[in-house]
């Protein structure tokens, strides 16, 4: 059974005590991430032909490490 709370929100009552509050607001900043995380994924299996999940070739702490270099020079520049 799902009941509306004041503050908008949705709660959830089950047969046992337990209640689960949905939080049903949402953050635009927050999305404008997600949605980018979701692009550049989308970006990476076109360029790849895999996920990240699926990619178990990489030698991932020298790639983080490459990538960080490269974001500091991009921010020296």
């Amino acid at each position: 059974m799902i009941h509306e709370s004041p503050d908008g929100g949705k709660t959830i009552k089950s047969r046992e005590t337990y209640v689960i509050k949905i939080n049903t607001m949402k953050d635009a900043i927050v999305q404008a991430v997600v949605d980018k995380f979701q692009q550049r994924s989308e970006v990476g299996i076109k360029k790849y032909g895999k996920t990240l999940e699926q990619n178990n070739d990489d030698d991932y702490l020298t790639h983080i490490q490459e990538e960080l270099m490269d974001a500091i020079l991009y921010i020296e520049k």
